[in-house]
């Protein structure tokens, strides 16, 4: 079933397939008919337990009969529980609950802004990274590298840095050419920018802290996309010995429900206090309670290693089926780009992904499949996935 354009009163923002879909179950989604399509994207990274995962829809039906709602201007049990599990996987000191990935962000950036201040500049910087992608509200877009997403909205382009990600020496560099830097922001792997890793790997991430500590920096981390299980560890920079001062997170935090994160230790400890900031659907008891569920699904079961061994899994058959064809994978756990020939036209493999093989993907970087599939993606629906994809890149690559 799919709604007409022409009938909807919803702003134009967005292009959506033509397709709806009415229920969904793990690593499945199905439209009114009963079709099913093989969902490997979950909503962007978001349902990393897979679609109504039972004791996750448990926890919200229970916390939706029992109290939704109170704001912060109460003591919430369920925030305390999630805040004190959050922070205990993450090794950081305390959690600001968000509702997004993009106000987590906000929140990161004007700590960077207000650590400025407090050491008395009067335009503190941040350095970010090129292909970046960090929200679409007017401080996150404007470390944001999109052109697309920024053109129009006048960003605020002299309070950023811009470096190649990846290159540590150009940070060093933009250390000595500029005055009141006050933070690096960066994502460990760089979803929306193509699945882009770091020539160094995780351990780039220990060489940005290294400049950090050296220069009293805030070192804050973006693990919107990354974090919760998505690369095989609870959040990507565990892969390495690196601790960032500052650390968001979103998407898969709720699995569906709403819900982002922004954690500090260290330089950032202390920097908020009352009134600092805020938020009134912050950390409800619904969304709290949901949190805390994720958490104890991904800590006390085998979830996080089965996406490691699938993730490997997919990668490898992959490989062995398309690199006579060009074709390369890159990635951690259930965070797989899929590289095609640059010269690729990939402008309609989603459809035809949809289309032809009853297949969820998503294209990023122009000419890279991005594959989110479920942290518990089953081996048999890991063959699918392999087989609908192979097959797909074969005929357009043919």
């Amino acid at each position: 079933m799919s709604v007409s354009a022409a009938h909807s009163y919803i702003m134009p923002t967005y292009s959506p397939q033509p397709i709806s879909f009415s229920r969904g179950e793990g690593s499945w989604l199905y439209t009114a008919d009963n079709t099913p399509y093989l969902d490997a994207l979950t909503g962007i990274a978001v349902c990393g337990l897979g679609h109504c995962h039972p004791q996750v829809t448990e926890a919200i039906q229970q916390q939706a009969a029992t109290l939704v709602h109170t704001s912060n201007l109460f003591q919430i049990e369920w925030q305390e529980k999630a805040a004190e599990a959050l922070c205990t996987a993450a090794g950081m000191d305390s959690v600001f609950f968000a509702n997004s990935g993009a106000e987590a962000n906000e929140a990161a950036l004007k700590m960077a802004r207000l650590y400025g201040h407090n050491k008395g500049y009067t335009h503190p910087k941040v350095i970010v990274m090129e292909r970046s992608f960090h929200g679409r509200t007017l401080l996150s877009v404007s470390a944001t590298a999109n052109p697309k997403a920024r053109e129009g909205f006048f960003t605020l382009d002299d309070d950023f840095i811009r470096v190649p990600f990846g290159d540590i020496e150009a940070i060093k560099k933009a250390a000595t050419e500029h005055q009141q830097i006050t933070a690096v922001l960066l994502e460990p792997i760089q979803g929306e920018g193509g699945l882009n890793t770091a020539k160094d790997g995780f351990s780039y991430l220990e060489q940005v802290q290294a400049v950090c500590d050296q220069n009293d920096w805030l070192f804050m981390l973006d693990e919107v996309q990354t974090g919760n299980g998505r690369t095989g560890q609870y959040f990507a920079h565990q892969h390495s010995s690196a601790k960032p001062d500052v650390l968001t997170t979103a998407k898969g935090l709720g699995n569906g429900f709403p819900i982002g994160a922004c954690m500090v230790r260290g330089r950032a400890r202390d920097l908020f206090q009352v009134g600092s900031h805020g938020s009134t659907y912050g950390g409800t008891p619904l969304g709290s309670r949901v949190v805390h569920t994720v958490y104890t699904l991904l800590s006390q079961t085998d979830i996080m290693q089965n996406a490691v061994i699938a993730g490997d899994y997919i990668q490898n058959n992959l490989t062995d089926e398309l690199k006579s064809l060009g074709v390369s994978t890159r990635g951690y756990g259930m965070m797989i780009g899929v590289v095609l020939p640059e010269a690729t036209d990939c402008s309609t493999l989603v459809d035809e992904a949809r289309r032809t093989e009853q297949l969820i993907i998503n294209v990023t970087g122009s000419h890279v499949v991005r594959l989110l599939p479920p942290l518990n993606l089953a081996r048999s629906e890991s063959d699918q996935l392999i087989e609908r994809l192979s097959r797909l890149i074969k005929n357009k690559l043919a």
